[in-house]
């Protein structure tokens, strides 16, 4: 701190150094008595250190000032020292000014993101009614048909229309975790109800693949939101059937309150396994699979964390993946 002082204060030390250089020089030229000119320079100097360390604590105190404004997230005029001199009052009328045209730079960005959600929102709610559309559709086709080559076709394109429905709520959900609108319903359900939901979204995957389903009742309460504690498992039973080609996709409870999800599938690679939450990551899996967005899990992840629960994955490559969605939790209360 004395050493920045002393940088700053280097032009005025030097003028009084040349000034009382000057002034010994001058003395001694009119031969003045030395004693004479040594007091009046002790004087001086005294004057000048009393002067230099006031203006040292006072440089020292506007430092403060700066650090703590500094700390603030928003550094506005009032929260600075005020100006000793022209050019600090110039630099805080600058910095006035450039808070200004930042604040009317936020407005504008935040007025281009609300009406970008705006627009979002609404294209996803009305995509919504082709997709329903399209199943009554297909599904009135499906049981005037009676070939069987057909029918396969009509189970693939079931599949792909509750795609299409599932990246809709995960544009919504996607939308809407970060703007304050979860609008989040805590309440007491029963984990059935909302795992049996999840699994007749994926019947025909089931069917079509011929994978076994293994699913006891859990019969077990639980305080959540229904309806993203639903979006959360239909994303994970997503998982297990798009990287299990034969086998089993297993549903069952560990105590005290986990709900498992277990396959038989490909599994995930040891390196990918720690960065499956993070946004955009597809691991190996989902570069061979060319359709993964890698945004269903990192959804997941921070639905858990917004509901107080918490879900981890075990996986051994060639042999499965368990997914565990711990749903213990008492910082809640019931609406």
């Amino acid at each position: 701190m004395i050493w920045n002082y002393v940088k700053s204060r280097a032009g005025t030390i030097v003028v009084f150094l040349l000034l009382y250089l000057t002034a010994g020089v001058v003395a001694a030229l009119y031969g003045l008595s030395a004693v004479a000119v040594g007091y009046a320079g002790i004087l001086c100097a005294v004057l000048f250190l009393g002067a230099g360390v006031w203006d040292f604590f006072s440089f020292v105190r506007k430092i403060h000032q700066l650090e703590a404004a500094k700390k603030e997230i928003l550094i506005t005029e009032e929260h600075l020292p005020h100006p000793d001199s022209l050019a600090e009052e110039q630099y805080q009328e600058m910095l006035g000014l450039l808070q200004e045209e930042k604040k009317r730079i936020e407005q504008e960005k935040e007025q281009q993101f609300q009406e970008m959600m705006e627009y979002y929102t609404m294209w996803a709610h009305q995509i919504k009614t082709p997709i329903a559309a399209s199943r009554l559709i297909l599904q009135s086709a499906q049981e005037e048909c009676c070939d069987e080559n057909r029918q396969e076709i009509f189970l693939e394109l079931k599949e792909e229309i509750s795609r299409i429905d599932q990246y809709a709520d995960m544009v919504m959900c996607y939308l809407r975790l970060d703007t304050g609108t979860t609008d989040y319903v805590i309440r007491e359900y029963e984990i059935d109800g909302i795992v049996r939901q999840a699994v007749r979204m994926y019947a025909s995957v089931f069917i079509r693949k011929k994978l076994r389903l293994i699913y006891e009742p859990l019969e077990l309460k639980i305080l959540t939101d229904e309806k993203w504690l639903l979006f959360v498992i239909s994303q994970v039973l997503s998982n297990a059937l798009k990287y299990t080609p034969t086998g089993t996709v297993t549903i069952y409870k560990k105590e005290p309150q986990t709900l498992c999800i277990k396959d038989t599938g490909i599994g995930i690679a040891p390196e990918d396994l720690p960065r499956i939450f993070e946004k955009g990551y597809t691991g190996s899996n989902g570069r061979a699979d060319k359709k993964a967005s890698g945004i269903g899990l990192y959804l997941s992840k921070r639905i858990c964390t917004n509901l107080g629960h918490k879900i981890t994955v075990h996986s051994v490559p060639g042999e499965g993946t368990e997914v565990c969605i711990c749903l213990e939790r008492v910082d809640l209360e019931i609406e």
